[in-house]
């Protein structure tokens, strides 16, 4: 039976340890928390996990919260102009099956104790570089799944992947109870997406948290700029109120929504930024062992389009299938870049969506965005996109391709 060890307890690191014991491998896994500590915490994302994500936690019997998280079965897209008004509204539905968001204190606290119960090895330690230096030798696989703290140290950035040095957003982030349901589209639950070019983005999705079904409000702001509200770290509270105040006068249409919204605890909030970046995989420890990085430790892009989960999903499991394609083999160096290589074949494309994304409109994104206001296919397929970035390839980042494809509705 192989020894792997895991550092993180997200939705990278427990879906490998939870794969990997159902193969019957010897998994420890070290957590910076205990289950009740995560569940007690802070909010740590905005999570929308779309549907090639949900059937791969469904293949392994992961989705716990199906017949109680709200079913997200279509993206909305709003551009306003900055002063209030909205120049383009519509949605596309996501043909493929519907997205769902779980709270992570909620999901990642069951999922802890779930890998316990399946057998596998949990310990509670904080991990430094110091600590894993003396581990790592004990096993035949470490893989680094902590996206944040000492540990990412290890692995450099690769700059010819990573156009950008400074933070693209700082977000801001309140789960709450109590919004009116969307006028125009009764007893349909969506995530809309509202653009400010200039500004940055105001993001509405419908969540599950630990008292039940919620709202995310979620502001994404160029730094520096008008929504970037949350540089003092205000009070919970405070931070809602000025949410509200930014939703009533950039995007009014969301505020009369949820203007008598209140958050569904005191630790239901986020705020914070980082720049986006994609680090080499492989780190190598004072004692000569070598590591693998996965997930948000070696891609981590602007949650902006609501990747990271997905990221993490699809990492695991690309991870999960190259660990039992090697059989009896050793770890070596030269496996994990190939490792890795075989997730960047996806990630890529996520990357490159996220990044646009990040950009002003440019002339041809703006013409599909015009477009979908009165062409449902073209609606749709921009939702896709958000479920499989590899499918914008064809149509969406490069002016010709996108030309070819409008045309095709002429």
């Amino acid at each position: 039976m192989r020894k792997i060890l895991i550092i993180g307890a997200g939705q990278s690191g427990l879906q490998l340890a939870l794969t990997l014991r159902d193969h019957d491998y010897d998994v420890t896994l070290m957590s910076a928390r205990t289950p009740d500590e995560i569940r007690d915490g802070y909010v740590t994302s905005t999570q929308c996990m779309f549907a090639m994500s949900m059937a791969i936690e469904r293949r392994h019997g992961l989705d716990l919260w199906q017949d109680v998280a709200p079913q997200i079965t279509h993206q909305g897209f709003s551009l306003g102009d900055g002063e209030g008004n909205r120049v383009l509204d519509w949605r596309g539905l996501w043909e493929e099956g519907p997205a769902q968001s779980v709270d992570q204190r909620v999901k990642m606290a069951a999922w802890l104790e779930l890998l316990e119960e399946r057998g596998g090895k949990v310990i509670t330690h904080g991990v430094t570089t110091a600590d894993l230096n003396s581990l790592a030798s004990m096993y035949e696989l470490t893989i680094v799944a902590a996206g944040k703290g000492e540990l990412v140290q290890l692995f450099d950035r690769d700059p010819s992947r990573s156009p950008f040095t400074q933070k693209q957003r700082s977000l801001a982030v309140c789960y709450v109870d109590g919004l009116v349901p969307r006028p125009e589209y009764p007893g349909s639950v969506n995530v809309w997406l509202n653009v400010l070019p200039g500004l940055g983005e105001m993001i509405h999705m419908p969540g599950y948290t630990h008292t039940g079904p919620c709202d995310i409000l979620y502001l994404s702001a160029i730094p520096g700029g008008p929504l970037d509200i949350a540089v003092d770290r205000p009070s919970p509270e405070e931070q809602l109120r000025r949410q509200k105040e930014l939703f009533r006068q950039f995007a009014p249409w969301e505020y009369e929504r949820f203007k008598d919204a209140e958050l569904t605890d005191r630790r239901g909030v986020l705020s914070g930024g980082y720049p986006p970046v994609v680090r080499r995989p492989v780190g190598e420890l004072p004692s000569g062992t070598f590591v693998l990085g996965m997930a948000d430790v070696v891609v981590a892009n602007d949650p902006v389009t609501g990747q990271g989960a997905n990221n993490a999903t699809k990492c695991a499991q690309s991870y999960l299938d190259s660990i039992l394609a090697h059989g009896d083999r050793p770890f070596d160096r030269e496996w994990m870049h190939g490792t890795f290589e075989r997730y960047w074949n996806y990630a890529q494309h996520v990357t490159r969506l996220t990044n646009t994304m990040l950009l002003p409109p440019s002339e041809s994104v703006m013409r599909i965005l015009q477009t979908a206001q009165t062409n449902e296919a073209v609606a749709n397929r921009f939702a896709h996109g958000f479920n499989d970035p590899a499918s914008m390839q064809d149509w969406f980042f490069e002016a010709e391709k996108t030309d070819a494809y409008l045309a095709s509705f002429s």
